[in-house]
């Protein structure tokens, strides 16, 4: 398919990929997620107009099994100057570990990358070879809504043969695990949002941790059903019904 022509819909037939894909799609629930689970403090106050989808430059190379990666350009404030920060979120849904994570996080940082020097080249011609030249950061985000512990090596260079010898010639970089169980339920709670209640759904592994959904506080709902969006809390209703429907 032509680059850029892609269809919106997702394709993605792993249920639950494709149900937290709609997160990341949707720029309220991405900058909640931004602001309240990934702890960086220059991310607490990102807003949904801050955040541009740019998934489509780049997964159009791809499969289906990468439909659930999102790529998002974020504008930040920081000393009175607006600096973009590029995000990259994979997402894990499989209770077994994804062991070549690093190396599949380094091609999307590579095509960022090399996207970003093309776009400044066309505007200012040349600046790729200046002195002050600089690239964009990158932040690799994995949510990983597994039961096991992420195992895997989160740095590339502990992937790669000799790197303990010839180590600072190896790239090098690490990407951050934010892995669903390690909330438990008063936790999600406690944070009161949309977000975490979608969270709370996709924690339920069968028909038994029904149960659990007793113990949730009226007031918790309610706020939820009061105060959202109602573009948002369509979505929410989609996600959990397509959640529940695969339970």
């Amino acid at each position: 398919m032509a680059k850029g022509k892609r269809n919106n819909s997702i394709r993605n037939t792993k249920t639950r990929d494709s149900s937290s894909k709609k997160i990341f799609d949707d720029p309220f629930l991405c900058a909640q997620f931004l602001r309240g689970y990934v702890g960086i403090d220059m991310l607490k106050d990102v807003q949904p107009e801050d955040i541009e989808d740019m998934s489509e430059r780049f997964l159009w190379l791809w499969q289906e099994e990468r439909d659930s990666d999102s790529v998002k350009k974020i504008r930040i404030k920081r000393d009175g100057k607006v600096i973009v920060l590029y995000v990259i979120a994979l997402i894990e849904h499989q209770s077994s570990v994804h062991y070549d994570m690093s190396f599949r996080i380094l091609r999307y940082v590579v095509m960022i990358l090399d996207e970003y020097a093309k776009d400044q080249e066309t505007l200012h011609p040349g600046i790729t070879k200046t002195k002050s030249f600089q690239y964009p950061p990158i932040l690799p985000i994995v949510f990983y809504d597994g039961t096991d512990n992420w195992t895997a090596a989160r740095d590339f260079r502990d992937r790669v043969f000799l790197s303990d010898v010839l180590g600072d010639y190896i790239p090098s970089f690490q990407y951050l695990v934010v892995p669903l169980q390690k909330y438990t339920d008063q936790e999600l709670i406690e944070k009161g949002d949309e977000l975490s209640l979608i969270m709370l759904v996709d924690k339920l592994r069968n028909a038994s941790d029904f149960k659990k959904f007793k113990d949730i506080p009226e007031e918790y709902l309610e706020n939820i059903s009061q105060n959202s969006p109602e573009s948002v809390l369509k979505l929410i209703s989609s996600i959990i019904a397509v959640l529940l429907y695969k339970l």
